[in-house]
């Protein structure tokens, strides 16, 4: 299991539901964004296709070779290890155990993203101005959701483990990684930039209702600690 978020300190000792806050935001944010795409039947907003076509239009070879690299660590087998990795780290007693939650946690917003996809068909660019293979639907972002999500693991896995110097520059990679390879998707003209911003969106949601979800727990295990020494005296 993911480490559970210490209590914020206060006179009454229970913890604050500041993830709240931003889940609710996001949520706001990202049912406006489906219901305009909804909306539009499919047809890309001004913002996309300007975009779109500025990133056609400026690919060079050696660019859309790095962005390759880098799309490609962003979903499959490689992100999958990296959360299970980032669970491995975080469970530090347990590590298998803490490996299965990663990879659960990376499945349990893979879910809902499937869904809403399926449920918006929102089609991708044209297939003749990929730089890379693809496939399902456009909104929100396979790869983007998914490497967002493993960057959330893993800077919690960070956080969790790393007490040194290195601390700092290491919880900041995870989301400069995640945000390469959401860019790396509209650079290799696979998605529309707002398919990308749902993707983050989706994340950022998922990450906020995990947070309260284990607030919730702590609370609920620290509720529990008192009773169970009372009944041993």
């Amino acid at each position: 299991m993911l480490p559970l978020p210490a209590a914020a300190p206060g006179a009454t000792g229970k913890p604050r539901w500041w993830p709240a806050i931003p889940a609710l935001v996001c949520s706001m944010l990202l049912a406006a964004l489906v219901a305009s795409a909804g909306a539009a039947h499919g047809t890309p907003f001004g913002v996309d296709e300007a975009l779109h076509r500025w990133t056609v239009e400026h690919r060079p070879r050696w660019a859309v070779g790095v962005a390759v690299t880098v799309t490609v660590t962003g979903s499959g087998v490689p992100a999958c290890l990296l959360a299970m990795l980032a669970g491995a780290m975080a469970v530090r007693t347990r590590r298998w155990c803490g490996a299965l939650a990663g990879a659960l946690a990376l499945v349990s917003v893979q879910l809902p993203r499937i869904a809403l996809a399926s449920w918006l068909a929102r089609p991708r660019p044209s297939a003749g101005e990929w730089a890379w293979s693809a496939d399902g639907y456009a909104m929100p972002s396979g790869h983007t959701t998914t490497s967002a999500a493993v960057a959330v693991l893993l800077t919690a896995g960070v956080h969790r483990t790393v007490r040194s110097r290195a601390r700092r520059p290491l919880l900041v990679i995870p989301a400069l990684w995640a945000a390469a390879v959401g860019i790396s998707r509209v650079y290799l003209g696979m998605h529309w930039p707002t398919d990308v911003l749902a993707g983050w969106l989706l994340t950022a949601l998922w990450a906020g209702l995990l947070g309260m979800f284990l607030i919730l727990l702590r609370r609920r295990k620290s509720g529990a600690a008192p009773s169970n020494e009372g009944e041993g005296t």
